[in-house]
């Protein structure tokens, strides 16, 4: 029997409403919310059976008495595309500040860097045989 399974990545947020709206414009499809009416504090989305979430920073200090960090560059959200170009411009006409834009990478993808609406970096990544 496995000791762990399912694993998932949660980010912290200062405005959950935004950044669930950011990743649901993306196509992500919301699969849990607490609380379920109302803003909630924790929200899950997933794409392509992988799960994100995302978890307001004052409950994370409130209710379990951590000290999360909610912006900047500490994780990136690498979404994998067949056409980089499309997908950098979907990210940045949803809110998100652009990075890098497309560029080739160890001669063999494709990738392109912005930040999510809470600094969170979102690479979008292609096989540059795909093109």
């Amino acid at each position: 029997m496995a000791l762990f399974r399912t694993p998932q990545v949660v980010l912290f947020t200062r405005d959950i409403d935004r950044a669930s709206a950011f990743y649901r414009a993306l196509g992500f499809d919301e699969v849990f919310r607490t609380p379920t009416t109302g803003t909630p504090i924790h929200v899950d989305l997933a794409l392509d059976g992988h799960r994100l979430g995302l978890a307001t920073e004052t409950s994370t200090r409130e209710d379990h008495g951590l000290d999360p960090v909610a912006d900047g560059q500490r994780a990136a959200v690498v979404l994998w595309t067949d056409d980089v170009a499309a997908a950098y411009a979907r990210l940045v006409e949803n809110g998100a500040t652009a990075v890098a834009e497309p560029s080739p990478w160890l001669g063999r993808l494709v990738i392109a860097w912005a930040e999510d609406p809470d600094g969170h970096l979102v690479q979008v990544v292609q096989d540059a045989g795909d093109q």
